[in-house]
C-alpha cells in the first residue's frame, strides 16, 4: 500500500516540470516515503530513488526523508539489511538533493537530537554533512561555521570520559565522535590552506576564522576537562589524538604561534550585551589556558615553536593562563594549572626572576590562587602539589621579590598554617644572609625590621585565638629563638635587638595574657565535661562542642575531652618555646650588661 501511494506520487510528479511542483506534491512525497520507512519497504524506496527519471523529483524533495530516515537507521541492527539500504538511501540523498535544502535538513536532525542519541546522530550525518558542504557554492564559510558550531553545542552538554576504564568504554560514544569531527573539517582546513599558498595576502578570512573558532571551542570543551596524560593500556589515547589534529589544524592555518603570543587576534563578536561579552571572554580565556598546556605540558606542537624566548618571559606568557586554571575547582582543570605553572619554573634556576615581575597583576594573583587551592581544595594531592609548587616559586625569584612576596602572602592568605610556613620561609633567608659572605639588604638592617613587623605580633592581641593561630605563632618563636641565638646584640645585624621592646609589648605579653586566659578556659571546660559525665554516668552521650569559633561534629564526651586535652597540649607547648625565647633573651642581655660593667 505505501509502494503503491509513492509510486502514484512519482509517476504524478514525472510528467511535471520543476516549477509546476506544489506545496501539495511535497506533502505527499513526504508522508508516502516516511510511511515505505516505517512498514519496512526500504529496497523497494531505494529503487526509486536510483532511479534516474526520478532525479529531478528527488533533488527538490528527498531532503523530506532525512528526518524518518534517521529514526530508521536506529531502529534497524546492524547487520540488517534494511539498515544498508537505509544508509545507501542517505548517501544517495546528498549527492542528488539541492544542497542548500539538505543542508538545512542535516543540521535540524542533529539539532532536535539529545542525551545518549547525540553522538550516534552526529556520527551517522557527518559525512552527507560534508558531501553537502563541498557542493555548496555560496555562503560555504557561514555554513561550515553555523555546522561546526551545532555540533560542538549538541556535544558540549555530554560528560567528558577521564578515568581511563571511561575513555575506553566511551558509553556516548564522544571519544570517537569528537576524532571524527576533527576528520569531517579537514577538506575545509585544506581548501583555506590552498588558497593561503596560491597568494601571500590571502583575504578571505571568513572560512579560517570559522576553522579557528572551531578549535578555540574544541580546547574550551572536551579538552580543556579531558585526561590528556598518556594511560597505559590505551594504545591511541583518543583525546590526545583530537588534541594533536586541533594543534596541526591551527598550525596549518597559521594562527598557532599568534594565539600562544598575541592571545586572541581573530574578529570577535561586538556584543551589545555586557553579559555576552563577558561570556565570550571567559571562553576565549579557557581556550587559550588549555592550548598553553597542550603546548608547554603535554608538548603538542613544540616542535613548530621558536627556541629562542628565556624562561621568565614563557612564564610571563603564562601567568594569565595559570591565573585562569587555579580559579577552577575542577580536578581535571585544576591539575592542568599547577602541571602548568610547574612545567614553566622546572624550566628557571633559582634566584633569576627580578623583583619587578611582581609588578605584574598576575604574578600577584597567582600564588593567592595557590593559597587557596592549599587551604580549601577538598583533593589532598593537589594541596599537596600545590605546597611545593608555591616552595619553587618563592626559590626563583632574587631576594628583593622573595622580600615582596613574603609581605604580600603575609597580608593576604588571611590563613595561620601559611603564614607559618611563609614565616619559615623568611627564617631560612635571614640564615642565608648570616651566614654567606656577601651582605643581603632585604632580610638583615631596617628592611627586616619592616618585616618582623608584620611577624612578631599578635593579629588581635591577647584577645587572638591562639588555638586557631598556633602554626603562625609557633612558626614566629621559632623565628625570634633563632635572631636572639644567631645574632649578637653587639652585632645587630637583623635589627631585632633594636625593636626588643616593641617585640615585648606587641607579640610576648599579649601571648602571655592570652595564654592564661586560653588555659583557664579549656582547664574550666574540661572540669565542666567531667562533672556532666559523672551526673549522666555514660561517656557515650552525644553532643556538640565549639572550637576556635567552629561547632564541630557530634561528639561522645570522652571524644570532646580529647579535643579539650589537645588543645591544652598545644597551649603547654607554646609556653614552653616561650619561655625558652624569654630565658635566651634574658642571658643575652645578662651577658651584655656584664661586659659593659
Amino acid at each position: 500500500m505505501a509502494v503503491d501511494e509513492l509510486q502514484a506520487i512519482i509517476q504524478r510528479c514525472q510528467i511535471l516540470e520543476e516549477a509546476d511542483f506544489k506545496g501539495e506534491d511535497f506533502n505527499l512525497f513526504q508522508v508516502a516515503g516516511q510511511k515505505c520507512l516505517e512498514d519496512g519497504y526500504t529496497a523497494q524506496l531505494l529503487e526509486v530513488i536510483q532511479n534516474d527519471k526520478n532525479k529531478v523529483i528527488i533533488k527538490h524533495m528527498g531532503w523530506n526523508l532525512i528526518s524518518p530516515l534517521v529514526r530508521c537507521i536506529f531502529t534497524y541492527k546492524q547487520e540488517d539489511d534494511k539498515r544498508e539500504h537505509c544508509l545507501k538511501i542517505l548517501d544517495l540523498l546528498a549527492q542528488l538533493c539541492n544542497p542548500k535544502e539538505l543542508f538545512l535538513g542535516l543540521l535540524e536532525q542533529i539539532e532536535q537530537t539529545s542525551g545518549e542519541q547525540v553522538c550516534k546522530t552526529v556520527m551517522l550525518l557527518l559525512q552527507p554533512l560534508q558531501t553537502v558542504l563541498l557542493k555548496l557554492q555560496n555562503k560555504k564559510a557561514y555554513s561550515v561555521g553555523l555546522s561546526l558550531a551545532m555540533i560542538m553545542n549538541q556535544l558540549s552538554p555530554l560528560p567528558v570520559p577521564y578515568t581511563k576504564e571511561q575513555i575506553q568504554e566511551d558509553k556516548l560514544g564522544l571519544c570517537q565522535c569528537c576524532n571524527a569531527v576533527v576528520d569531517f573539517a579537514k577538506p575545509f582546513v585544506s581548501e583555506v590552506v590552498k588558497n593561503m599558498e596560491k597568494s601571500s595576502e590571502y583575504n578571505d578570512m571568513e572560512l579560517k576564522e570559522e576553522l579557528l573558532k572551531f578549535c578555540m571551542k574544541s580546547l574550551k570543551y572536551p579538552l580543556l576537562t579531558a585526561q590528556l596524560e598518556q594511560l597505559e593500556g590505551i594504545e591511541e589515547h583518543p583525546f590526545r589524538h583530537f588534541a594533536t589534529e586541533i594543534i596541526d589544524t591551527l598550525w596549518d592555518i597559521r594562527e598557532l604561534i599568534p594565539l600562544v603570543f598575541l592571545h586572541h587576534k581573530g574578529k570577535s563578536p561586538h556584543w551589545e550585551n555586557q553579559e555576552f561579552a563577558d561570556i565570550e571572554r571567559k571562553n576565549s580565556a579557557d581556550s587559550l589556558a588549555c592550548l598553553s598546556y597542550l603546548m608547554f605540558v603535554q608538548h603538542f606542537g613544540i616542535d613548530c615553536f621558536p627556541v629562542v624566548f628565556s624562561p621568565s618571559y614563557l612564564l610571563q606568557c603564562n601567568m594569565t593562563h595559570i591565573d585562569v586554571l587555579l580559579k577552577r575547582t575542577e580536578e581535571s582543570v585544576l591539575s592542568k594549572g599547577l602541571d602548568l605553572f610547574e612545567s614553566c619554573l622546572f624550566r628557571m634556576e633559582d634566584n633569576s626572576l627580578l623583583h619587578q615581575y611582581l609588578e605584574f597583576r598576575d604574578f600577584i594573583n597567582v600564588p593567592q590562587d595557590l593559597v587557596k587551592v592549599m587551604t580549601l581544595c577538598p583533593i589532598e594531592h593537589l594541596r599537596k602539589k600545590s605546597l611545593n609548587i608555591l616552595q619553587l616559586f618563592i626559590d626563583k625569584f632574587d631576594a628583593e621579590g622573595k622580600y615582596t612576596l613574603f609581605r604580600c602572602l603575609l597580608k593576604t592568605s588571611n590563613h595561620a598554617g601559611v603564614e607559618g610556613y611563609i614565616i619559615k620561609n623568611i627564617k631560612d633567608q635571614i640564615h642565608l644572609s648570616l651566614t654567606k659572605a656577601c651582605d643581603n639588604i632585604w632580610f638583615t638592617g631596617h628592611h627586616l625590621i619592616s618585616l618582623l613587623d608584620l611577624v612578631l605580633l599578635l593579629p588581635e592581641g591577647a584577645e587572638t585565638d591562639l588555638l586557631q593561630n598556633s602554626d603562625r605563632i609557633m612558626a614566629s618563636l621559632n623565628l625570634l629563638r633563632y635572631l636572639v641565638i644567631k645574632d649578637c646584640e653587639s652585632d645587630n645585624q637583623t635589627g631585632v635587638w633594636t625593636m626588643l621592646a616593641k617585640i615585648e609589648q606587641n607579640f610576648l605579653k599579649p601571648l602571655h595574657v592570652g595564654l592564661n586566659m586560653s588555659k583557664a578556659h579549656y582547664e574550666a571546660e574540661i572540669k565542666n565535661k567531667k562533672e556532666n559525665r559523672r551526673g549522666v554516668h555514660s561517656s557515650n552521650t552525644v553532643c556538640s562542642v565549639t572550637i576556635s569559633g567552629e561547632k564541630m561534629p557530634a561528639m561522645t564526651t570522652e571524644m570532646q575531652l580529647q579535643v579539650l586535652h589537645s588543645a591544652l597540649f598545644t597551649f603547654d607547648l607554646i609556653e614552653s618555646v616561650l619561655a625558652r625565647v624569654e630565658e635566651l633573651i634574658e642571658v643575652k642581655i645578662k651577658a651584655v650588661m656584664d661586659e659593659n660593667s
